[in-house]
């Protein structure tokens, strides 16, 4: 019980579990706002699921779409539909409740689980935007050099070092190597799911997971678009006048096609990792809703992943309606 001295009201404080010592306090929401989280979560989750499974639908069933950048778009979606069907409806319960109600190990799986997918995510962005630019840029032995097998190594040592970075530096104790004392009395209590990282942790981690690969995909499509840009170009030199304005359409649509890869990317991703690296240095201090809201943004990445990667494709276009008819 607290006083508030303002109003000279008694209020009660809410806890998780209210018979456990060492209880974390629970952040009361009102019944229109729940109804309004769980709505709005659930669709990001559902949407997750339903684009992400079509996307495996179609280039599982359709032979003609077994090439190697298109294994690389099916293991992405099968990246992202995990993570929509194991690790959002927790958190969106942990969100919404303020409370996790699944015991320390299932936390431990669960957020590893989720650093695994996420980092998986990210790897597989960032070898598409590889397999984009060698198809720009070096159109003639681009055949020879992607092939099938050499797609096939590359998606298993995605899935191999995310899941052996994802369970390893939390079940291995990793993250909070040096910070034992200060997580046990200031950040844990029952009915949190919390993770944090010491400073030398925290910056290999962010390294390794988001901004080496984030630059360099900058850097790659930015040279993607340079390439593009100027074969477009030449193009217009040798079209007659009437092919002009086809030409300039293609070019507008390729900026903006890599915009919004580079845009939704960053915009989904940054803020969560920015958040994280500042954390480090000012006493992990960030609230609890914040932390959540951030969270979420970066799933929304898995959200529309489909819609980039897939959906504006007419090859996808042309198999979901095959499916839908069919």
């Amino acid at each position: 019980i607290m006083n508030d001295n303002q109003s000279g009201i008694l209020k009660a404080i809410q806890f998780c579990y209210t018979s456990v010592e060492n209880s974390c306090p629970k952040q009361e929401h009102s019944i229109t706002a729940r109804v309004l989280m769980y709505m709005t979560l659930w669709t990001i989750t559902t949407v997750t699921l339903c684009g992400n499974l079509l996307v495996i639908i179609c280039i599982s069933h359709f032979k003609q779409l077994h090439t190697p950048t298109n294994f690389l778009t099916l293991s992405l979606a099968a990246v992202d539909f995990l993570l929509g069907g194991l690790v959002m409806p927790p958190s969106m319960i942990r969100t919404v409740e303020s409370c996790w109600y699944f015991g320390d190990f299932f936390c431990k799986f669960h957020t590893s689980t989720d650093i695994m997918l996420c980092s998986n995510s990210i790897l597989h962005l960032f070898f598409i935007s590889v397999d984009r630019y060698y198809a720009v840029c070096c159109p003639l032995t681009y055949n020879s050099r992607i092939t099938l097998a050499l797609v096939s190594k590359v998606i298993f040592i995605s899935w191999f070092l995310s899941a052996t970075f994802g369970f390893s530096i939390l079940f291995l104790g990793i993250n909070i190597k040096g910070i034992e004392n200060f997580y046990e009395q200031a950040i844990y209590c029952v009915g949190s799911c919390t993770f944090i990282q010491n400073q030398v942790s925290g910056l290999v981690t962010t390294l390794i997971s988001f901004y080496i690969p984030g630059f360099i995909m900058v850097v790659i499509y930015l040279k993607i678009f340079i390439v593009a840009r100027r074969q477009v170009r030449s193009l217009k030199e040798i079209a007659e006048d009437r092919n002009k304005t086809a030409v300039r359409k293609r070019e507008t649509k390729a900026a903006k096609t890599l915009s919004i890869v580079v845009g939704v990317f960053l915009t989904c991703w940054l803020p969560l990792f920015l958040s994280s690296s500042i954390d480090l240095y000012v006493n992990y201090s960030t609230p609890a809703l914040v932390a959540e809201i951030l969270i979420w943004f970066a799933y929304l990445n898995s959200t529309f992943n489909p819609l980039i990667y897939a959906f504006f494709y007419t090859w996808f276009r042309k198999a979901l309606l095959s499916i839908l008819l069919c």
